[in-house]
């Protein structure tokens, strides 16, 4: 098969993109906000009580004839691999966590197919779970950036930033354990709902060398200070050393991600798995605080290559 549509189905998001299989490129893609918070919320109140995986295929199947209609290629039958959200209780279908370890060629993943009345062949792929963390979709992520790791026998540090970024352990090609922060989350919380909202300010350049001088000072700051009490620096900067509130939100994103890094073991090698707003901020971070980075990919590519391999494990097996 040369083709396979790719949906990255998240809480707050929906993408579909069609992949041509040969070299991973993206032909077409639609993207919109009905994630799968979302969707569950008007599933949950759309009368008639319909089936629920009735009608989460009837959204998706909706964008499929939408990305056909936008490439004038017939989509028919095209298997659709579902990564992220779609597994989980509020999903397209509940599906139980792959319990860590788990194998980095995905050959062990929870991994569910459904015919979708012989339209497009639905596959839905599961998250990973320890005692006491979960992840849905950066399994997958972790699948596809495998091949660039090696087979190295050494402990590898693979990390996805985002809103709430993943630090993944790899050995002996295998991911062995995880833990989750709240990086993301908590820079959003302070940055528009605390006292510190005022004086900070979206729009800076990170090119900018008072922005990039900033946000180094918040890492270093990360560093050495307790973190509830470094926050408020953040307002005294404004109030009192006058510092821009553009700068002042890098010295923020510097000090959250400091602190997110602050106990990694320089001896450990980094691998980071993100888009271009993270990657830049995440490598220079590591860089001061001296953190070892191997290589890096793009989250989005990760993922595709990650649902092919997938993909081709699943219809080898049929």
């Amino acid at each position: 098969m040369d083709k396979f549509l790719s949906c990255d189905w998240g809480t707050s998001a929906f993408r579909l993109r069609l992949i041509d299989t040969k070299d991973l490129k993206t032909i077409a893609s639609i993207k919109n906000d009905q994630g799968i918070s979302g969707t569950f919320k008007s599933w949950q109140e759309s009368p008639g009580n319909p089936d629920r995986i009735s009608y989460y295929t009837a959204f998706l199947n909706d964008q499929i004839s939408q990305l056909s209609q936008k490439t004038s290629i017939l989509l028919d039958g095209i298997p659709v691999m579902l990564s992220g959200m779609a597994s989980s209780t509020i999903g397209l279908i509940d599906l139980p966590y792959k319990e860590f370890p788990f194998q980095t060629d995905g050959s062990d993943l929870e991994v569910r197919s459904l015919n979708n009345n012989n339209l497009n062949p639905l596959i839905v792929i599961s998250g990973a779970r320890t005692e006491d963390d979960v992840m849905r979709g950066e399994e997958t992520k972790i699948i596809g950036c495998a091949p660039d790791l090696g087979s190295t026998g050494q402990e590898q540090l693979v990390i996805l930033p985002g809103t709430h970024p993943k630090h993944i352990i790899i050995k002996d090609q295998q991911a062995v354990s995880f833990k989750t922060f709240m990086t993301g989350e908590f820079f959003d919380l302070l940055s528009t709902k605390s006292i510190l909202s005022a004086s900070v300010e979206k729009g800076g350049d990170f090119n900018d060398p008072l922005n990039r001088e900033n946000f180094i000072k918040g890492i270093e700051a990360s560093q050495h200070s307790d973190l509830l009490h470094a926050s408020f620096m953040v307002r005294t900067n404004q109030v009192l050393k006058n510092i821009s509130k553009q700068q002042n939100l890098y010295y923020l994103s510097g000090l959250l991600i400091g602190s997110e890094l602050k106990e990694l073991k320089p001896s450990v090698p980094v691998y980071l798995l993100g888009g271009a707003t993270h990657l830049p901020l995440y490598t220079l971070a590591c860089e001061i605080t001296g953190v070892n980075i191997m290589g890096s990919m793009d989250a989005d590519e990760a993922l595709i290559k990650g649902q092919q391999i997938i993909f081709q494990n699943v219809f080898r097996d049929l």
